[in-house]
This record gives C-alpha cells, structure tokens and sequence, in this order.
C-alpha cells in the first residue's frame, strides 16, 4: 500500500516539475529585430552552468550575438537541463541560452 501511494507521489512530483519549467524561458528582443523581415535562424548556443541551486555562476557564457546587433537571445530550462539538475539534486544546475538572427535579403 505504501508503495503505490509513493509512486503517486513520485509521478506528481515530476509532472509538477515538467510543467513548472516552461515558466523558465525568457525572450529578450535587442535592437530592430521585430521590425527586421527575414527568415529565422539559430546564430548561436550555449548553457550556463550554476552551482548551490543558482546561486553561485561558474563563469559567464560569452554567446557570439551578430554584428548588427540585430537578434533574440531566449535563455531556457529544457529536459536536459531538468535531467542534470534532478541527478544532483540541486547542486549543479544548468539553462540553456539561445541566440536567434534573421536574415536579410539585399535588394537589387
């Protein structure tokens, strides 16, 4: 009987903590980029590592951003990072940075 209510308990836990996390991503436009016609597409990536439950940063993530400055950059919790996070229990905690560009087309 206790297992079964364990259990329960366990798949509620996750699926709180799977729900939760899409409240973890944030957009952040900088310069004309709304404004910009063009198609979409990833300049470049990477994760921020923190230790303590995000208290403490190790090192900064330098995410290459166009020469324009023209780009979105999204900051996120994905499953992979929810993985790392839930096999240290906390201490090392990872999110996922994403720097979006769109490409313009010369007229001629």
């Amino acid at each position: 009987m206790k297992k079964k209510v364990c259990f329960k308990v366990a798949v509620c836990a996750l699926f709180l903590a799977v729900l939760c996390s899409s409240c973890m991503t944030t957009k952040t436009c900088v310069g004309k980029y709304k404004e910009t016609v063009g198609s979409t597409y990833t300049y470049a990536k990477g994760k921020q590592v923190w230790l303590f439950w995000g208290m403490l940063p190790l090192g900064r993530t330098g995410v290459a951003t166009p020469s324009s400055g023209n780009c979105q950059v999204i900051t996120r919790f994905n499953i992979m990072d929810l993985i790392i996070n839930s096999c240290t229990g906390g201490v090392i905690t990872t999110s996922t940075i994403k720097v979006k560009a769109k490409r313009v087309e010369l007229k001629k």
